[in-house]
């Protein structure tokens, strides 16, 4: 998949903004990939974050996947970095369990690895993987600029992108990428009316539980989801370690305004709100909900945003990541989806003759694969929600299951 000869990037100008896994996978994945007798692009990094502050940005655990083709896992094989992240994660089965209010098993997802992978999931910490691309992108001729963010671009009569910095200045270059999250300031200059999500119809309270004495069975492990019978409630866990889990209650409903900064007050009532509203849960969820470290709390709710494809207004601009597409926290894969967009951006620019070959090519890799975690989000808030005959007609199927195991 190395650039043809006579490229329309070679010498050119990159400009990447933004430094997350879109970003540094782009950037990674187009040295790796360029032709070593072509001349490579100029390739800058602007981030609005500190480097200590992008690497640390929060305390999440990432299920990075290798089940499929399009998992995030064989994009980090494919950077070569497979081994390094192995040394830093743990190896998990990436198996979903469901379970009901007072803990019986109803179902599982257990899915297999893909290829020579050694697990269908690595867990590891966001700081870990980030550490990891970062430290392997210094190593490069690519310019990681710390600190500095793109606050607007604009197209030039010559052909050329201006982006102007968030120190006063601009710097000018022939292929801007943009990877600068759900709030892209680059999509607000290029796509205005683009910038609006959807709610997709529940709300999640939750955050990160502390136990010292140990993440209690049947959650310490894989990936659970616990449903209510019939009520119309579910709680999501994701294990961190020996000692952490995450925790969402959800229930469908009105949306509710996004929250993180509590005071000690408002703390304890989201706690007192999830007992009550997930009432029927029985044991280990009142210990997971009573040690959640209050820094970690939230009120989330379950916000979208369709994929869209570059048309020729677009062209010398593409949009990867949440800066092009946004998927709700039902379906937990968005740096799955970031890994992969970065390396097939650079496969289709090195392997295409034309800026608009590549996006066309890019878009129809691209927006099927977001296309399939999203509908899969929605059919995960309708199953996990579920009340009246839908829930019998699942509770139907869970006895079926379970006398086909016995």
């Amino acid at each position: 998949m190395a650039a043809r000869p006579n490229h329309f990037l070679a010498g050119k100008r990159i400009i990447v903004v933004g430094a997350s896994f879109a970003g540094l996978s782009f950037v990674l994945a187009l040295e790796h990939l360029w032709g070593p007798s072509i001349k490579l692009p100029t390739v800058t990094v602007y981030e609005l974050d500190t480097r200590d502050k992008s690497v640390e940005k929060d305390p999440y655990v990432l299920n990075i996947n290798g089940a499929r083709q399009d998992d995030g896992l064989v994009a980090i094989e494919q950077l070569g970095l497979l081994t390094e992240v192995y040394k830093h994660g743990t190896l998990n089965g990436g198996d979903i369990r469901v379970w009901s209010d007072n803990w019986k098993w109803l179902s599982s997802i257990n899915p297999t690895a893909y290829g020579n992978l050694l697990a269908a999931t690595i867990r590891i910490t966001r700081g870990n993987l980030k550490r990891i691309l970062v430290g392997k992108a210094e190593t490069t001729g690519i310019t990681l600029n710390w600190g500095l963010a793109c606050t607007s671009a604009e197209r030039l009569l010559t052909g050329a992108i201006r982006v102007t910095l968030s120190d006063g200045t601009t710097q000018d270059c022939d292929f801007l990428v943009a990877a600068d999250g759900a709030n892209s300031n680059i999509r607000a200059c290029f796509r205005p009316n683009d910038m609006k999500t959807e709610y997709a119809g529940a709300t999640q309270i939750g955050g990160i539980s502390h136990l010292p004495g140990g993440v209690p069975k049947p959650i310490d492990r894989d990936f659970g989801l616990q449903m209510s019978s019939g009520e119309g409630v579910c709680c999501i866990y994701n294990p961190f370690d020996g000692e952490r889990v995450a925790w969402a209650v959800s229930t469908v409903g009105p949306e509710r305004k996004a929250k993180t900064d509590f005071t000690a007050e408002e703390f304890q009532i989201l706690k007192e709100e999830a007992l009550d509203t997930a009432f029927m849960f029985q044991e280990p969820f009142k210990t997971v909900v009573q040690g959640t470290l209050p820094g970690t709390a939230f009120i989330r709710p379950a916000k979208e945003k369709h994929a869209f494809r570059h048309d020729a207004n677009l062209t010398g601009v593409m949009f990867i990541g949440d800066a092009n597409h946004i998927l709700s926290p039902f379906e937990f894969v968005g740096a799955n989806l970031a890994l992969k967009d970065g390396w097939d951006l650079a496969g289709q620019i090195c392997c295409n003759t034309s800026m608009n070959a590549a996006a066309a090519s890019y878009d129809r890799i691209s927006i099927p694969r977001f296309q399939s975690a999203f509908d899969f989000s929605h059919e995960r808030i309708q199953f996990g929600h579920c009340t009246g005959k839908k829930w019998l007609f699942y509770k139907m199927s869970f006895g079926l299951l379970d006398r086909c195991v016995l």
